[in-house]
Parts: structure tokens; sequence; C-alpha cells
């Protein structure tokens, strides 16, 4: 077994003046190309992230990595984030390096366990469910009112706190208007991607940059909801398809009914499910629409 990867130094040094000579830095992820750690200090925690310079996109990981980092920026000018979210960016020997304010909570799935079951038909459940969604719904807003897609909603980008309110992460691959792009967009997560964006990605060259636009995000919300909710994807697809398989199936706009899968009947919540699936863009509910009825 090979060593644990320690956080870039000069990421550390710099975190020093926010939460304190760092007593813990444990790596959370390591995947893909980028690993984050969480690092703890007397003063605070921070969520830490770095390209690995030893994977075979690291130069893309960096500039990933270099994205984010003007997104972050420029959607806190824009008052869509808290300044109190991005606390510092920089170089390093091997690339790029990102450091967040720790947010914790659970993830999505884990925290809609016990909707998925039977006895989860209880008011309690239905109250819980239904914060979740409507504080993501407001969260997206924020982007959303100022012209930014977030263009990565899925279940592991969004953490739910104990009392049910829910906070949005990861904008490296964020949509917003005069967008310098250094990574082209070409999707995030296949069984979230509305139809338009499968669309594009199958009709377009791989170095295409794609804009997402709010109601993508739309469909990607309703999607991460009907997957967590019914503990089934949206699209019905083999596991061992090829992406491109898998996104031809979702630009076809076939989508399973909600009352088909789900773990008990919630007429309001289903009904709102179906028409963030709907395959027309312009059919979807607006984020704004969702946290009202919510």
């Amino acid at each position: 077994m090979g060593q644990t990867p320690s956080p870039p130094g000069e990421a550390v040094d710099l975190l020093t003046g926010h939460i304190g000579e760092p007593t813990q830095a444990r790596l959370l992820s390591d995947r893909r190309g980028s690993r984050v750690w969480k690092v703890q200090g007397p003063r605070g925690v921070v969520a830490l992230k770095a390209n690995n310079p030893d994977s075979d996109d690291a130069r893309d990981k960096a500039a990933e990595t270099a994205q984010e980092n003007d997104h972050l920026l420029r959607l806190t000018e824009a008052g869509a984030l808290s300044p109190s979210y991005r606390v510092g960016a920089g170089t390093w020997e091997g690339g790029r390096w990102l450091a967040v304010d720790w947010i914790g909570g659970a993830p999505l799935w884990r925290s809609l366990a016990l909707a998925r079951r039977p006895e989860g038909d209880r008011p309690s459940t239905r109250a819980r469910l239904l914060g979740i969604a409507r504080t993501w719904a407001e969260h997206l807003a924020r982007l959303h009112a100022v012209g930014w897609a977030h263009a990565d909603v899925q279940p592991t980008n969004t953490l739910v706190m104990p009392d049910g309110r829910t906070a949005v992460i990861d904008y490296a691959l964020a949509c917003g208007p005069q967008d310098g792009r250094r990574v082209p967009y070409r999707g995030a997560l296949t069984h979230t991607t509305a139809p338009e964006i499968a669309t594009a990605i199958l009709t377009t060259p791989a170095d295409t940059h794609i804009q997402a636009r709010p109601a993508a995000d739309v469909w990607g919300l309703g999607a991460s909801l009907f997957w967590c909710w019914t503990g089934h994807r949206p699209v019905s697809y083999s596991n061992d398809v090829s992406r491109m398989e898998k996104l031809r199936a979702i630009a076809r706009g076939s989508t399973t009914a909600v009352r088909d899968v789900r773990p008990w009947p919630f007429a309001a919540f289903e009904e709102t499910l179906t028409a963030c699936l709907s395959v027309a863009p312009a059919a979807r509910p607006t984020v704004e629409e969702l946290a009202a009825s919510w």
C-alpha cells in the first residue's frame, strides 16, 4: 500500500493564518485526478482540494481547480455566495489548490434513507423531504438570479444539516455569463444530466463548451430527489452500458413514472418531480416556483 498523500505545503502555510496551526489533515477523496482533505485547526475547519499531479489528466484538473476559484470569486462578487465560503487558493509544485469553509452535513442519499422505506410515510418525513427540496431550490435560485447555472446538481454536491436545511458545494463546472472557460463543460454526473445537455454532448465535438442553463439545474434537482427518494434513477438503463448509451437514453426523454417506483404516495411532491423532469426546458418550473411550492 502506498503512503497517504499529504496536502500541499503551500496551502497549509496559508491556512495556518485562517484556522491556526493545523492539528489534523484527513484525506477524504482521491479519485478522478482530484484530492480533497478535511483540514482542522484550533480556529476552524476547511475543505482543501488539489489536483493529483500523478494522474493522467493532471493539467486539466489543475485548470479545473483554478476555474472553480474564479467561479467562487465571481459568484461572491455577484452576491450569490457568502464571502466566508472561499478561504483561499493558489499554486503548488504539483498544480493548483483551493480551500473553502468546511460545511458539515450528511449526503442526500443517507439523509433520505427513511423516506425510501414504506414506514417513512409519516408527517415528519414528509416535512423533512419538502424542507430539503425547498432549501436546495433556494440555494440554486441565488445563482440563477445572477445569470449562473450550477451545472453539477447531483446528490453528492448537496449536504443536509440536522435541521433539514441543505448546502450546495462544488462550483467547478458552474456556467455563468461571459464565461472565459479553462475547461469546456461537457456535462457532469450522467444520471442527473438533463436531456438538452445529453443531446449537446452527443452532437458536438469533445472539446466544444456546452453552456448549461438554469433549466438544466431544475432537471438535475428533480432527478436527484427522484433518485434518492425512490431508490431508482429517473431514466432506466443498464449499469454496464457506456456513458454515451446512457446519454442517448436520457436524450430520448423517456423517464420512469414516479408512481411506479415511489416508496409511498405523495401526490403533490410526485407532481412537482414530474414537472422538473419535463423534456422541454421551457416546460420545467423555475427554482423560485419550486421553492414557493415546497
